[in-house]
C-alpha cells in the first residue's frame, strides 16, 4: 500500500466529498449546493483530496476567508484516523501559508472535538477565542485558534 497522497479536487470529487461530509458531520454538514457554489467561486481557496492508492480517504478546503489564511474544513474518513492522515493536511496547509507569505494561520474547531484541538496544538496553534453556539443544530461552540506564521518563512 502506496503513502497517503494530497492532490487538488476536481468536479468528479464534489459528490464524494458532500457525500462524506453528510456521514462524518451529520447535520452540521456543507450542503452539495455549497460545496458546489464555494468550489466555482472560491478562487482563492483550494480543495484538496487525500488518495491512497486511487482510493479518496478525505479531503481538506483551505485558503483565503477575507484577508485571514483559513483552514475552513478538514475530514478523514473513519477508519484512517489516527494514522497521520490529518497532520499530514495540517502540514500541506501551513506549507500553503508559508508558500503565501501569510503573517497568521487561521482555523476554528468545534469545542466538542478534542482529537482536533490536540492535532492543531500540536502544530502551533493557540486558542485565541471562543463563538458560543456556533455550530447548529447542536449548539457546538467554535474555538477559534490562530498560529503566527512571522519568523517560520525562511
Amino acid at each position: 500500500m502506496s503513502e497517503p497522497a494530497l492532490r487538488s479536487a476536481t468536479h468528479d470529487d464534489l459528490d464524494w466529498i458532500a457525500e462524506r461530509e453528510e456521514e462524518i458531520f451529520g447535520p452540521r454538514a456543507w450542503s452539495r449546493s455549497l460545496i458546489g457554489e464555494d468550489f466555482e467561486r472560491a478562487f482563492l481557496r483550494s480543495y484538496r483530496i487525500v488518495e491512497v492508492d486511487g482510493e479518496r480517504i478525505g479531503y481538506a478546503v483551505f485558503g483565503f476567508d477575507g484577508d485571514a489564511f483559513t483552514l475552513m474544513n478538514i475530514a478523514v474518513l473513519p477508519e484512517w484516523r489516527r494514522k497521520g492522515v490529518g497532520a499530514m493536511i495540517v502540514d500541506a496547509f501551513l506549507d500553503d501559508a508559508r508558500d503565501l507569505r501569510v503573517s497568521e494561520a487561521w482555523l476554528e474547531v468545534g469545542a466538542d472535538n478534542a482529537e482536533a484541538i490536540d492535532l492543531y496544538r500540536r502544530h502551533g496553534f493557540a486558542e485565541v477565542r471562543v463563538r458560543p453556539r456556533y455550530y447548529q443544530p447542536g449548539d457546538i461552540d467554535a474555538v477559534v485558534m490562530r498560529r503566527p506564521m512571522t519568523g517560520l518563512l525562511e
